[in-house]
Formats: structure tokens, C-alpha cells, sequence
């Protein structure tokens, strides 16, 4: 279709349908994905899953999984089902709004909680043109409300991984107080020398270890954009094109 692109991820190992114009998915749902410590037989839940990158970017990775997404749109929910069918592997997308969890999730618990909230708070910055582009980037629902309802739906014990912007993290510790513990935060350095702009967390229910501060990952090795080539780094270049975990210590 026109409207639509199916876009190489993993190397070619995965193709996804995705819209030509608004919210596209990057590199961010692949590391997301990537970070994940999920083991075969285990059960995730991708909340707002968009069109299923994060969630089958995993299921390529690890085989063995039960995949379940939920997400507000419906063009992206029935994104992610094709996208499902189309590189066979098995996902359940369920429509619905997680600050009204779908019945059909309440009475449901996982061992693991993924997610890639809106990068923007909308109480200080300006909406994008695109509709589906500004749900996605830049929604109504506070981040507590996506850490509370994480954390609702993990069995005791399960992990959450979030992606988010950097600027966001006091955010993220603070709605993270008295839901989660063992609370381990990667930084995302994009070229050496620069400041974190993304960081990856990931947390437990019911964990009690200390907090855990760990050195930054460099995206990039060049210092400076050199050409209209890849310089990504060893580690992340295996993630995007191989499909390999996340050097997630711990």
C-alpha cells in the first residue's frame, strides 16, 4: 500500500509494516527489545506496542515466548497483528487504553513488562501535526500512570524495561518509589564525550537490591558524524543487525 512501508530490521530477520508519514519506529524499540532478560517460556506484555517492533524484535531473539501487546490506535493494533503474521511469530494485540485496562488484561500477570512511553511532556512542549505521531510521542498519560500500570500487571518477581529520554528520569524514580525495586539504569551515550540522551531502565517486583548506576553505552564511535555511513559501535551494531542481546550488566 501506498501509505505503508515495510521496513528491514535485525539484519532482514524481521520486516515490518509501518506508515510512510507520522510516528515511525527507530532504533530505540530494537534496543528496548534487546535489553530484555526474557527466557524461553516466559510471558511478556508490550504496553503500547505500536506496530509490534519491540515485542517481535524479542520474539526473534528468543524463541519460545507468549507475546501480548496492547495499543490505543487501531491502525497500529492491526499493524502489529500483520506484522505478527507476517514474520510468524505468534503476538496477541489487544486495543484498548492502559489508564482503562482492557478486562480481558486485569485478571492477567507476566514475567516481564515492556515498554516505550511517549518521549514528551505535552504540559510543556508543542503537539506534532500527525495525530497518530502526537499519541505516540507525546500522549495524555503521565508516566506514573504507565509505571503503576506496569507494575499491576507483573507477577511477583517480573521485570519491567522502559526506553526513555534522559530529561525524564526524576520522573521515572520517583513513580518507580513503592511500585519497583532492584532498579538498574543503562545510560545511552550517543557518541563519546556527549551526554546521555536515552537511558534504558529495568526494574523488579518485590526486588530489594540496591540501585544500580551503570556505565554508559556509546552508540556511536566517531565523535562527529563523518559521512553518510554507519559508525555505530561494536555492541550496538550486533544488536541492530544480528540481533544480539543488549550488554546489559547484571
Amino acid at each position: 500500500m501506498d501509505d505503508l512501508t515495510c521496513d528491514r530490521f535485525l539484519g532482514g530477520r524481521l520486516q515490518l509494516y509501518q506508515p510512510r508519514k507520522g510516528y515511525r519506529a527507530g532504533v530505540d524499540p530494537v534496543l528496548l527489545a534487546a535489553s530484555v532478560n526474557a527466557q524461553l517460556g516466559q510471558s511478556v506484555l508490550d504496553m503500547g506496542c505500536g506496530a509490534g517492533a519491540a515485542a517481535l524484535c524479542l520474539g526473534a531473539r528468543v524463541p519460545g515466548l507468549t507475546l501480548v501487546g496492547l495499543e490505543l490506535q487501531p491502525s497500529f493494533a492491526a499493524l502489529a497483528r500483520r506484522n505478527s503474521a507476517e514474520n510468524d511469530i505468534p503476538f496477541e494485540v489487544v486495543e484498548g487504553d492502559l489508564a482503562a485496562m482492557p478486562a480481558i488484561l486485569k485478571s492477567r500477570r507476566f514475567d516481564h513488562v515492556i515498554m516505550n512511553p511517549p518521549y514528551f511532556d505535552r504540559s510543556s512542549g508543542t503537539a506534532a501535526p500527525d495525530g497518530a505521531r502526537e499519541t505516540a510521542l507525546g500522549g495524555p498519560t503521565p508516566l506514573s500512570a504507565w509505571i503503576d500500570a506496569a507494575a499491576r500487571r507483573l507477577v511477583p518477581k517480573g521485570y519491567l524495561h522502559l526506553i526513555q529520554r534522559a530529561d525524564r528520569l526524576p520522573e521515572i524514580l520517583a513513580a518507580a518509589r513503592d511500585r519497583l525495586g532492584s532498579l538498574q539504569l543503562l545510560p545511552l551515550i550517543p557518541r563519546p564525550g556527549r551526554d546521555s540522551q536515552l537511558v534504558i531502565l529495568r526494574a523488579r517486583k518485590e526486588g530489594r537490591a540496591a540501585f544500580r548506576l551503570h556505565a554508559g553505552l556509546v552508540m556511536h564511535d566517531a565523535p562527529l558524524h563523518d559521512g553518510d555511513r554507519e559508525n555505530y559501535s561494536e555492541d550496538i551494531r550486533l544488536v541492530l543487525r544480528d540481533g544480539a542481546a543488549l550488554p546489559f550488566p547484571g
